[in-house]
């Protein structure tokens, strides 16, 4: 199994509107940097365990966990222009950009903001991408002592 954490702005797509969806199950559209598809596409399973993480809002931080429950597979959005990610230059017949469906398991008993996450960055979280200066990704890997070591922080 392997671990990972996905941003998403909470006015966008935060984890109430993943919670409300029909099954709690939604797809994770809209990846538009190779290396997050990349990873959507080749290295996430039926499974894993992902940190729901709000992004650009007044307290970033991991508000919840859920769980890929569909691998990676085209992300029709890129081929509709009427949808917020279309991408003209993808092809069906060669298709660019991937997604997987997710599938909302439980907020977490308090945010774990970004500044908490920080304070831990020269310790337990060094390797952590997400307390690395200049990372932007909008999906990251996390390792298991990682992931323990945050749901410890609740």
């Amino acid at each position: 199994m392997n671990y990972w954490l996905m941003k998403s702005e909470p006015d966008v797509f935060g984890i109430d509107h993943l919670k409300a969806m029909p099954n709690k199950t939604e797809h994770w559209d809209g990846v538009r940097n190779y290396q997050a598809r990349n990873m959507m596409r080749d290295d996430m399973k039926k499974g894993d365990q992902v940190f729901f993480y709000h992004s650009n809002c007044d307290v970033p931080g991991i508000v919840g966990v859920m769980e890929v429950v569909k691998e990676g597979y085209v992300d029709h959005t890129a081929f509709d222009p009427d949808a917020k990610y279309y991408d003209p230059k993808s092809d069906p017949d060669k298709p660019r950009w991937y997604m997987v469906d997710v599938k909302y398991k439980r907020h977490l008993k308090r945010t774990i903001s970004l500044a908490e996450l920080k304070e831990h960055a020269d310790d337990m979280l060094k390797d952590c991408p997400l307390v690395r200066k200049g990372n932007r990704l909008s999906i990251m890997p996390i390792t298991k002592d990682q992931w323990d070591f945050i749901l410890g922080l609740e």
